[in-house]
């Protein structure tokens, strides 16, 4: 085969590739979408990782791969803030408030996770390292249910003893998370952030064509 011929064959099999690739991207159905600007508000600041999705602050967890699935089992995140001060202290509170459903939050706050105690120097690399107050509990939220908050908040500590009541410790429902929050003299937050999901059965991609909710069903209204 001479030059012409190669470099014409080397052509074509490059475009051919760049076609299969575009088709890829196009017809890939891991979406990642950002939450709406009203849910936005509280993004400030904090980076919030899982296994094989990245940081997924302000956005919902994609309906692709089994991630809402996975995400009931995976560990519990990197949490970064990196603007936090190494010599200070903080507190990491991960709340639903939707529970169980953000039409009918009747056991708002559902406490996920919360650490006292953590170093400033660890904060920014994400290590969360301190007193464990409640273990973390994966989001898991019921079927039908629709789309779930997930929210992280922190705050200075600046030399406070944090603790639970010996009532809040009976239940991580219903928790009163203002209480917990004036008891300490915890004002606003240095940094937050939230993402969003769905039980796996309540997915598209595991519905049928035109039959059950589908996801912009099940995605809240924002007027």
């Amino acid at each position: 085969m001479g030059w012409t011929m190669r470099l014409v064959t080397a052509a074509l099999l490059l475009g051919l590739v760049t076609v299969v690739t575009g088709d890829e991207e196009e017809n890939d159905p891991c979406i990642y979408e950002s939450l709406s600007d009203e849910d936005a508000v509280m993004c400030k600041g904090l980076e919030v990782y899982y296994p094989e999705v990245g940081n997924i602050g302000c956005e919902f967890i994609p309906d692709c791969s089994n991630f809402r699935q996975k995400i009931t089992y995976w560990p519990e995140p990197i949490v970064k803030f990196p603007e936090a001060l190494d010599g200070a202290t903080y507190i990491l509170v991960m709340v639903d408030p939707d529970a169980p459903s953000r039409t009918e939050p009747t056991k708002r706050f559902w406490r996920h996770w919360l650490v006292s105690d953590i170093k400033g120097i660890d904060m920014k690399k994400g290590k969360i390292q301190g007193q464990e107050l409640s273990a973390y509990q994966p989001p898991s939220p019921p079927p039908h249910t629709g789309f779930h908050r997930y929210q992280f908040f922190v705050y200075l500590q600046e030399g406070r003893v944090i603790s639970l009541l010996h009532k809040e410790n009976k239940t991580r429902a219903s928790w009163k998370m203002d209480k917990f929050l004036n008891r300490f003299h915890l004002k606003e937050p240095e940094a937050s952030t939230q993402f969003m999901t769905q039980n796996q059965q309540d997915s598209p991609s595991l519905l049928n064509a035109g039959g059950g909710d589908s996801e912009s069903k099940n995605k809240p209204k924002h007027n």
